[in-house]
């Protein structure tokens, strides 16, 4: 049975190293004989790393509500493409149906659904790793004021840990290999 992994990334325009990590990410989740679970739109990074997934032979599943289809264009060409009420209903299949998050630059749903993923993974919800691939510094910032906040008693240094950090997909990757269980 193949893996999945769950990309979150953007859905809109967006500059083109930013395209290029989206589509090498996709194509090295092919590589590795995985399936892709992502928002199932075809615009912008999420159906860059689709299409190179699919590119690469990769299996993938697209989860969009409804009242999304129009706005981020619902990519039908997803082998499963997995239409939900709501934003709550897309988080909970994508989660269902992966094995490992990784989060590429995005914006406000990229924020969310990654910081509900490493919440839940440093509480023990799942056991999933949640990796950040960051290249060009899109989330350094945020980072930085979120590693300020352990001396403030609002962050535990254990709850960082639950995040790995890489700067290339191929790190990224690895990172998610490295942590999931070994197949029999």
């Amino acid at each position: 049975m193949s893996l999945a992994v769950c990309v979150f990334c953007a859905s809109g325009r967006v500059a083109p190293e930013h395209l290029a990590l989206a589509g090498e990410v996709g194509a090295g989740i092919a590589a590795r004989g995985w399936t892709l679970v992502s928002g199932g739109g075809r615009v912008g990074m999420m159906g860059e790393v689709a299409r190179a997934a699919r590119a690469g032979g990769a299996h993938t599943v697209g989860v969009i509500p409804t009242g999304l289809v129009d706005r981020e264009v619902a990519d039908d060409e997803s082998d499963e493409l997995v239409v939900v009420a709501g934003m709550r209903e897309r988080k909970a299949e994508m989660d269902a149906r992966c094995d490992a998050v990784l989060a590429l630059p995005g914006g406000l749903g990229t924020l969310e659904e990654l910081f509900e993923t490493w919440t839940a993974r440093y509480l023990g919800m799942h056991s999933k790793p949640v990796v950040l691939c960051d290249p060009h510094g899109h989330y350094e910032g945020l980072l930085r004021w979120v590693d300020d906040l352990t001396g403030t008693g609002f962050v535990s240094a254990a709850s960082l840990d639950a995040l790995v950090r890489t700067t290339t997909p191929g790190a990224a990757l690895d990172a998610v290999a490295a942590a999931l269980p070994r197949a029999s």
